[in-house]
């Protein structure tokens, strides 16, 4: 058995443990219950239903069969079109925009042909779904802002509550995207099915995000990540920062570059940490599909990271501090691009 493997089950017996609770704080909340229902009840009202994915996790308990970026279901029920837009976390900025634009572009194309079957209405509705913490928010804040400078409109901004922590949208609120026609999107709270069988996919959203850290802990899920990593090829990418050698700036010279030891997000912090895990596998000797030779690997690079992170040995709590720190770089999409789970095949 290898240690992945080994931690799925860990991670998916917790979760799933946690889901059996009925009024679970972390799970089917209460709030996601009625969030469900709020949606359910919307359906016959919205013209287009959004589906909002992680790119890094393709959720295997959604048993349609749905194109993935901009792809339209042949499935039409009600004059309801579903659509799935795959979200990528890790993209720059002005890369998210330029494809929530050419997705509002999809949009407005979808729009004009609802006439032809039948939708007479001047102002169409389209809900965002989807599991927690995949960017529905940004998403419809996004589009809300494109929308508005097409249309040369003036007027405040409205914008959805966005967090990087699961479970931030309570309720369904609307923002307008487009004018001539006129085009609304819902943003919905982010909901799970009541039960889960599945430990891979608790695993993976775990993982992603999409649940609280504090429902499985920090560090197994580090080590999940890095169980992950040190079976890729992401970290031969960063050859060329093993090859320049460490970064050895003055503190003085580290001020005046405005960096800081103490703010893992820099640059310079993140480019240490993808030399040290480089040369931490790259180094490495032993048959990584045998559990005991990849705990011995991770025990080795949690020690780096250490280091790289700038934390003090001795420090409280450093093991659960160079997890967080490991998890957001990933989480942020700056250790490398994973798909967590096998694409849907459209056949």
């Amino acid at each position: 058995m290898t240690l992945k493997h080994s931690l799925v089950q860990k991670i998916g017996n917790a979760i799933k443990e946690v889901a059996r609770n009925k009024g679970s704080t972390c799970w089917y909340t209460p709030h996601m219950a009625a969030a469900s229902r709020a949606i359910t009840e919307r359906n016959p009202l919205v013209d287009i239903l959004l589906e909002v994915r992680d790119a890094r996790e393709w959720l295997r308990y959604f048993e349609q069969k749905k194109c993935l970026v901009f792809g339209v279901n042949s499935h039409n029920k009600d004059n309801i079109k579903e659509v799935s837009y795959a979200l990528a976390p890790y993209f720059l900025v002005k890369l998210i925009l330029w494809k929530d634009l050419q997705l509002l572009n999809f949009l407005q194309a979808r729009v004009r042909e609802l006439p032809k079957i039948g939708h007479g209405d001047q102002t169409i509705t389209l809900m965002l779904f989807g599991i927690p913490n995949v960017g529905k928010s940004a998403l419809a804040n996004s589009l809300h802002q494109i929308g508005r400078i097409s249309a040369s409109e003036k007027g405040r901004l409205k914008h959805a509550i966005v967090s990087p922590h699961p479970g931030e949208t309570k309720n369904i609120s609307g923002l307008k995207i487009a004018s001539h026609p006129s085009i609304y999107v819902l943003d919905t709270p982010g909901v799970f099915p009541a039960e889960i069988l599945d430990a891979e996919v608790c695993s993976n959203l775990a993982l992603t995000g999409a649940l609280k850290d504090c429902l499985v802990g920090e560090v197994e899920l580090a080590e999940y990540f890095l169980s992950i990593f040190n079976l890729s090829d992401e970290y031969k990418k960063w050859v060329k920062l093993s090859l320049s050698g460490a970064d050895d700036c003055s503190e003085l010279e580290r001020r005046q570059k405005r960096q800081y030891l103490t703010d893992h997000t820099q640059d310079f912090i993140v480019n240490k940490v993808r030399r040290v895990l480089y040369e931490a596998v790259s180094s490495f000797n032993g048959d990584l599909e045998d559990e005991e030779t990849m705990s011995r690997l991770i025990k080795a690079e949690f020690a780096v990271l250490r280091d790289a992170f700038n934390l003090p040995p001795d420090s409280d709590d450093c093991v659960r501090k160079v997890a967080a720190k490991l998890l957001n770089l990933y989480r942020t999409g700056r250790l490398g691009h994973y798909t967590l789970d096998v694409a849907p095949s459209n056949n």
